[in-house]
């Protein structure tokens, strides 16, 4: 699933939720703040890279590690985020895609 994935997939959805697996029971709300590409693709590489950033809450800060996520058109899937900075809003997490 996450090779079907472009910048697109992601830009097309700013602003709306996913939910994010933290433990067997618990999940935490995550929003679409940013997209966009990191250049151009290699030549052998089925898409250019990109980068989404997400929103989620001050507490509590995620740890950078595989995550499962789900949105209600997506389905689920797992993807690799990185805690990148917070604002007044909460705490911004990235995932790159190569």
């Amino acid at each position: 699933m996450l090779e079907s994935f472009t910048c697109a997939t992601f830009s097309s959805r700013l602003g709306e939720r996913f939910a994010v697996q933290v433990d067997g029971a618990t999940s935490l709300d995550v929003e679409v703040v940013e997209a966009r590409e990191l250049g151009e693709a290699r030549e052998e590489a089925a898409r250019p890279p990109f980068s989404v950033i997400f929103q989620g809450p001050r507490q509590p800060v995620l740890p950078q590690r595989i995550y499962r996520f789900q949105h209600p058109d997506m389905g689920a899937f797992d993807l690799f985020i990185v805690p990148v900075g917070a604002d007044q809003w909460g705490i911004q997490y990235e995932a790159v895609f190569t």
